[in-house]
Formats: C-alpha cells, structure tokens, sequence
C-alpha cells in the first residue's frame, strides 16, 4: 500500500473534522491580529507555501498562548512540511487543551492515526482511531 502524501494526509485529518458531526462545537473569540495571521496563514497553504503558513500560525500562537484549535492548525503546517515529530506533539497538545469532542478532537486524533501509520506504527493508528470514536457526542433525540 502506498505511503499517503503530506498533502494528502493533510486532507485526511481535515475531512475527519468536516465528517463530525457531533453536538459540541467550540468556536472561540479571537483578536483581529489572530485572525488576519490565521486568514494570512490560510492564503499562504493554498499557495503552497507551507513554510510561511507554519510561521504565521507560530505568531498567532505568541499571540493566543496554547490556543487548542491553533495548535492543530500548526500541527498541520507541520505535517505539508514534513515535521512529523512536531505534528503529533501539536495535535496531541490541542486535544489535552481542547474540548476533547467534536471536530478538533476528530482533527487532532485523525493526525495522530495518520503519523502512526506513515511510521509503519499499526498498533499505534488502531489506539488513536479508538480515540478518535470517542470525539463523537451523538444529539440527544427528543420526542
């Protein structure tokens, strides 16, 4: 089985985001300057300039300390570079900050399934997709 691209990884982990659809969704305030670096960020991955992408989002983070959903979009920055290292420790960071359900705790362990098997680590993908099905919170049915 071929080893996925860096960009394909990439759209893994955002296509497990954009699939949960659970109940909780956190979406919080930011400053202007935190948003124009991530919307910069944004503008420099569509381009393909990764490098840069990384450096806006490190400012942002300067700027917004520990912010769970900045580090998993650093954590991708690192993937398209190849800094598989650094990926995981951001991804797992922003789950232990984060909400731990919905689509950043999808996001943060779908990285961490993707960096286990490009290392060839099976084990280590099946334990992370086991936590990866515990970012759902299914709606409660009301009658």
């Amino acid at each position: 089985m071929p080893v996925p691209s860096n960009v394909q990884m990439v759209q893994a982990i955002r296509a497990a985001g954009a699939r949960e659809q659970s109940v909780i969704n956190v979406d919080p305030l930011r400053s202007p300057g935190v948003m124009s670096l991530r919307d910069a960020a944004r503008s420099d991955e569509a381009s393909g300039h990764y490098a840069d992408a990384a450096s806006k989002l490190d400012q942002a983070l300067k700027l917004s300390v520990n912010a769970p959903d900045l580090l998993q979009d650093r954590a991708e920055a690192a993937v398209y570079l190849g800094d598989y290292a650094t990926a995981e420790r951001l991804a797992r960071q922003s789950w232990s900050l984060g909400p731990k359900l919905g689509p950043l705790c999808a996001r943060n362990w779908q990285t961490v399934v993707e960096l286990r098997l490009h290392a060839g680590d099976a084990a280590g993908a099946a334990t992370a997709r086991q936590q990866l099905a515990t970012c759902h919170k299914p709606d409660v049915s009301r009658f």
